[in-house]
C-alpha cells in the first residue's frame, strides 16, 4: 500500500497507512431532514465510516446540526458552485468539503474557502469526474482520456496549495472502468495526496457491484485508494456492503468471516444455494476472523476446504460438520444451519 498523506476527518483519519475508509452518501431529498437522519443512522449502523450528502442551496444547510447531532462518523458536504455553502456547512461543524475549487468562481472565493477549512481544521475532497472537465483540458486531450482527468485535478489541488491549504483528497471518478484505473495510477504516481476510489455512475445493483469490484478491487491490489465509494442506482447500505465485501475479497478486512462455497454440481443432494444464502446473512454481524466453507459433497468437502476453520459438506438430504478438514459429525439437512452455527459461536 502507497503511504499518502495522513489527513484527519473528524475523530478518525484517512491516507498515510490508516485502515481504508468505506464512504456512502445520502439519496433522500435535502429538503427532507428527517429522512435524511433516519438514513444516516442505517448507514453508521450498517458499517458507514464517512456520510456524504448534498447541499445544494441554503436551506440544505439545516441539514447538517440534526444529523451530526443523530451519527457518530464524518459527514461530508457535497458542495456544487456556491462557495458560500462550503462556509456555512463548515460553520455548522461539518467534518470534510466536497467542492471543485475552479468552479466557485474567483480566486478570493477559494481563498475564502481554504482559509475557513484551515481554520477549522477541515480536509478538501477535490472531485474530478468526466463530466467536469474544464473546456480548455477538454479540447487539449479531445475526449475525457485519464491524463485530462488527472490533470484537471492537479489544476484543482494548484488552486488551493496557492492560499498554504493542502489538507487534500482527490478523486478522479469515470463510469468507464479501464480511464477509472488509469487515472488512478497516474494520480497515485503524481502525488501523495489520499484517493478516494469510486466508479462514478456505475449502475443498478448488479452491474455497478461488477464494475466497482474490478475498478476498486484491482486498484487496492496495487495499493492504490484510502477510502472508497460504491456508486448504486440503489439503496445506500446496499454500497456499504458491497464495499466492506471488496475489502474483504482483497484481504484488507479481516475482522469478519471469510465464507467459500462451492458452485454445486451433479452430486449435489441438499440444497446448498439456499443454505449458503442463509449462512451468509446470518454471519453479516459476526465479527470472528474466521473462514467458513458450504461445500457440496464430500469430494470436494473436507479435503478441499480443510484450510476452512468451520464447514459443511453435503450428502444425501443430511451434511457433514467438519473443522480444519476433520469430521465432526453428521446431521440431517435440516439441522445443518443450526449445527454449523453453534459450531461458530464456539470458536
Amino acid at each position: 500500500m502507497k503511504t499518502t498523506k495522513k489527513i484527519k476527518i473528524g475523530n478518525t483519519f484517512l491516507g498515510g497507512g490508516s485502515p481504508v475508509l468505506v464512504q456512502s452518501m445520502l439519496n433522500v431529498a435535502s429538503t427532507d431532514i428527517e429522512g435524511s437522519v433516519k438514513q444516516a443512522v442505517e448507514l453508521e449502523k450498517a458499517g458507514c465510516q464517512v456520510i456524504r450528502f448534498a447541499i445544494p442551496n441554503e436551506e440544505a444547510l439545516a441539514l447538517v446540526e440534526p444529523i451530526k447531532n443523530a451519527t457518530t462518523v464524518p459527514l461530508v458536504a457535497d458542495i456544487h458552485f456556491d462557495y458560500r455553502l462550503a462556509l456555512g456547512a463548515a460553520e455548522r461543524g461539518i467534518d470534510k468539503i466536497r467542492i471543485n475549487p475552479g468552479n466557485i468562481g474567483s480566486e478570493d472565493r477559494v481563498k475564502a474557502v481554504a482559509d475557513m477549512c484551515n481554520k477549522k481544521g477541515l480536509p478538501i475532497r477535490i472531485g474530478v469526474n468526466s463530466g467536469s472537465l474544464e473546456k480548455e483540458i477538454l479540447a487539449k486531450y479531445g475526449s475525457p482520456t485519464p491524463e485530462a482527468l488527472v490533470e484537471s485535478a492537479m489544476y484543482h489541488a494548484s488552486l488551493l496549495e496557492k492560499f498554504d491549504f493542502d489538507n487534500i483528497v482527490i478523486s478522479i471518478k469515470s463510469s468507464n472502468v479501464n480511464t477509472m484505473i488509469k487515472a488512478y495510477e497516474l494520480a497515485s504516481e503524481k502525488c501523495d495526496y489520499p484517493l478516494h476510489l469510486g466508479v462514478t455512475e456505475a449502475g443498478t445493483e448488479r452491474m455497478g457491484i461488477i464494475k466497482s469490484s474490478i475498478g476498486i478491487g484491482s486498484l487496492l491490489t496495487h495499493g492504490i485508494g484510502d477510502t472508497i465509494r460504491v456508486s448504486l442506482t440503489d439503496a445506500p447500505v446496499k454500497e456499504v456492503y458491497a464495499a466492506f465485501d471488496i475489502l474483504k475479497a482483497v484481504g484488507l478486512k479481516t475482522d469478519c468471516p471469510y465464507l467459500v462455497s462451492c458452485p454445486t454440481c451433479g452430486r449435489t443432494r441438499i440444497d446448498l444455494v439456499g443454505l449458503a444464502k442463509n449462512v451468509e446473512e446470518r454471519l453479516r454481524d459476526c465479527k470472528k476472523p474466521i473462514t467458513v466453507a458450504v461445500m457440496g459433497c464430500i469430494v470436494n468437502g473436507p479435503g478441499e476446504a480443510k484450510e476452512a476453520d468451520i464447514g459443511v459438506a453435503g450428502g444425501d438430504g443430511c451434511g457433514l460438520i467438519f473443522k480444519k478438514g476433520e469430521i465432526l459429525r453428521k446431521v440431517p439437512e435440516e439441522s445443518l444451519l443450526d449445527e454449523l452455527m453453534k459450531e461458530i459461536e464456539k470458536l
